[in-house]
């Protein structure tokens, strides 16, 4: 006969994992485009009437590799460091004009010495000086909820998000120029119903 104590913790674990799933699937994004298509690589984030939030010691990586920008789309909260390595054997030139952080990579190979830091939200467009194909997009956000769509177009919020009311925002570096991210007030909570975010342009 099996012992009690073992079947006991079997039980707690299932219980703890179907919760886990619950917290999880309440915070699932789904976006989608003016035609009903899944968007890959959007940005999905929730914003709180508390105020912009600054990363610490937060980091991330935009390499240099095939003569591309890996990955294309990168999501970061205000203050973190982003480091640039190039992977290539041939020497590359990265810099963005943005307003919302310019910066100047001369030509370089390996890993340069200082990351960037990003201590302002908005869009950063990146590209490479020699290579006029490189391109990578980093949206920078004020806040620690943030995602980004997989080739579904499904995002998962952090399962730490308190319940509360957000006003959720979705960027996508196809929207048209000069137009604000999308937004919407939501309630997120214990629901297990995904939230379908519909861009109002084609994006796939």
């Amino acid at each position: 006969m099996p012992d009690f104590s073992l079947r006991w913790t079997r039980a707690v674990l299932l219980c703890c994992m179907a919760a886990t799933q619950q917290v999880h699937a309440s915070h699932l994004i789904q976006v989608q485009d003016s035609a009903g298509q899944p968007v890959a690589d959007a940005v999905v984030y929730a914003e709180t009437t508390g105020g912009p939030v600054v990363a610490k010691n937060a980091n991330a990586e935009i390499q240099q590799k095939d003569k591309k920008f890996i990955p294309l789309v990168s999501v970061v909260q205000t203050g973190t460091s982003v480091s640039f390595p190039n992977n290539d054997t041939v020497r590359h030139h990265a810099y963005s004009f943005s307003p919302t952080k310019p910066f100047e990579l001369k030509l370089y190979s390996g890993k340069p010495s200082s990351p960037i830091v990003f201590d302002k939200a908005g869009t950063v467009v990146i590209g490479c000086n020699i290579h006029d194909q490189m391109v990578a997009y980093v949206q920078v956000v004020s806040t620690p909820f943030f995602a980004k769509t997989d080739a579904n177009g499904q995002a998962h919020l952090p399962a730490s998000m308190p319940a509360g009311k957000y006003t959720l925002k979705t960027w996508h570096f196809k929207q048209p120029n000069n137009s604000l991210p999308p937004e919407q007030n939501v309630q997120i909570g214990n629901d297990t119903v995904p939230l379908i975010v519909k861009l109002g342009y084609k994006a796939t």
